[in-house]
């Protein structure tokens, strides 16, 4: 079978590869599309900090049962997801049902083989049934419970202000359900088009362009010179991320989702004056996916939305190239044929 491969920064190619066997307390799966993701586009560009080289790319999966044991409580044809986070069960993460952050976490598309072919084999523990959802809104449940996963970590309260810096397909997540937690929400990007997709497709009413507005300004306007109690980092650039802290209110939280290889630089008196607390929010866990899809069910997450672009899986002239300023999300369809 086919698999596209990123043999090194900005080269992908298609090669062949076994096709897997099934083996005790896995299922074989059979892809139909696959999100491509920041990680992909970083491990494209060579920015992915945990990363080596070739890989397969993806981990954002919409698939089907192809071959399961017969006491797995999964059927052939069933459609399904992945929570692409494989942990050991053991460490002091696991034992504190921190699963997404195991000592020797292995993340499907980063640290092993990942989606971007025919069928992959993985473990029963990471499959999560479809509960008939669409395939295109399979595909989504990994990256919004990402979003999810954040605005656990960050306790939202009911009518506060929360500045989510990024308003990429993580960041739109993260503030979909920053707004179902109840927070009012203020977005931050440089592209404007995805600011305009937060206003038309969020109701989002609070927006920043840092290229053509004063940050600490529009904050003080939409907070009542409060600033935000929530910052939520959903960029990974080094320098959003040491001026967070000049934009957080007294007693704040700033929480960091989004990801680089920089050592990051807070203004220590800055910080300390304020109380403020600093946490990472890294994958996400079982309930922010079974959150993820209770909200797809009901009608407050509309993945419609989200899906701006296909590409064909087979394509030669194939590039994962994030210019486009229309650009939301990407999936990568795969044809029964590959």
């Amino acid at each position: 079978m086919k698999a596209l491969v990123c043999k090194t920064p900005g080269a992908l190619e298609y090669i062949e590869v076994q096709m897997p066997a099934l083996k005790k307390e896995h299922s074989i799966l059979k892809i139909n599309s696959v999100g491509i993701c920041g990680t992909d586009y970083h491990a494209f560009d060579g920015t992915q900090p945990y990363f080596e080289y070739p890989r397969i790319l993806g981990h954002e999966i919409s698939a089907e049962i192809a071959d399961t044991e017969p006491d797995s409580g999964f059927v052939i044809g069933e459609k399904v997801t992945v929570s692409p986070y494989f942990y050991c069960g053991k460490c002091i993460a696991c034992r504190s049902h921190k699963t997404n952050c195991c000592e020797q976490l292995q993340v499907l598309g980063v640290h092993t083989d990942g989606a971007m072919c025919s069928y992959i084999l993985v473990p029963d523990y990471s499959i999560i049934s479809g509960n008939k959802l669409r395939e295109d809104e399979l595909v989504l449940v990994e990256p919004l419970a990402i979003g999810a996963h954040g605005i656990s970590r960050a306790q939202i309260k009911q009518g506060e202000f929360i500045l989510v810096m990024g308003a990429g397909p993580i960041g739109i997540a993260t503030m979909n359900f920053a707004i179902i937690a109840g927070a009012k929400v203020i977005a931050m990007d440089k592209n404007q088009k995805r600011l305009d997709f937060c206003k038309n497709k969020l109701g989002i009413p609070y927006t920043i362009n840092p290229d053509e507005d004063d940050i600490i300004e529009k904050l003080r306007e939409f907070t009542n010179k409060d600033m935000p109690t929530v910052i939520l980092d959903c960029t990974g650039n080094i320098k959003a991320i040491n001026n967070a802290v000049n934009y957080l209110a007294h007693g704040g939280r700033f929480v960091i989702i989004g990801l680089q290889k920089e050592e990051i630089s807070i203004n220590h008196p800055g910080f300390h004056k304020k109380e403020a607390t600093l946490m990472s929010s890294r994958n996400a866990l079982p309930e922010d996916f079974k959150h993820v899809i209770s909200c797809i069910q009901n009608g407050k997450i509309k993945t419609k939305d989200y899906i701006t672009h296909r590409l064909k899986f087979g394509d030669p002239n194939l590039s994962f190239t994030n210019q486009d300023q229309t650009l939301i999300k990407a999936i990568l369809v795969l044809d029964d044929e590959i």
